[in-house]
Parts: structure tokens; sequence; C-alpha cells
């Protein structure tokens, strides 16, 4: 499989430029425990604090999100990978921001 990231990136900003709520995602990859998924967020979109997979990094396409768990937030913007952490968390688009979360369930 061969995806256009560039592409995706461009279809799911749209769409979430157009959503009530701002967001847009699709999951592109699936192969055993291992999951892609491309997800758009309107600036000022958020997702709400949620548990996170046993593995699981976020790579940040385009904008800026500000990634929050118990105490503390830290910015990243395009370009950068991070591990998420292994506690509840949660994001928000600072700016129209795309994301790619890659994450291994067991």
């Amino acid at each position: 499989m061969k995806l256009d990231l560039t592409a995706l990136a461009d279809e799911h900003m749209a769409a979430a430029r157009t959503a009530p709520h701002g967001r847009s995602a699709q999951r592109v990859v699936h192969d055993g425990v291992l999951r892609q998924s491309v997800i758009a967020l309107t600036a000022g979109t958020s997702l709400d604090e949620h548990n996170t997979p046993p593995a699981a990094s976020l790579e940040v396409l385009r904008g800026r999100v500000k990634l929050t768990a118990a105490g503390w937030a830290e910015e990243l913007s395009a370009g950068t990978l991070r591990m998420l952490p292994k506690e509840r968390h949660g994001l928000t688009a600072l700016d129209d921001s795309v994301v790619l979360l890659t994450a291994v369930n067991d």
C-alpha cells in the first residue's frame, strides 16, 4: 500500500472546515495490531482527554497542536514526531492542523 499523505491532509482539512465539529479523520492503515489515522482539526478544535494505547506516536503534518496530560502541556508544530504519554491526554489545534496518529494495540 502506498499513500499520499499530502493529498489525505488536503482532503481531511477541507472536510474538517465544513464539519460542524471542526474535525475529520480516517484510519489509513490497519494491519494486525498496527493502526494509523489521519486526523484534521480546525483551529481551536480539541479531542477531549482519552486513554493512550500501549504504544503510540503523533506526527504533526500541518499546523500546530497542543498536547496535554495531567498537569503539563506541550506545543508541537509541523514536522514534529512525538511519542504519546502513557497516560490520559488531550489534543487541541492551535492552527488548522493535520496529524498522523500511529498506535499499536494489544
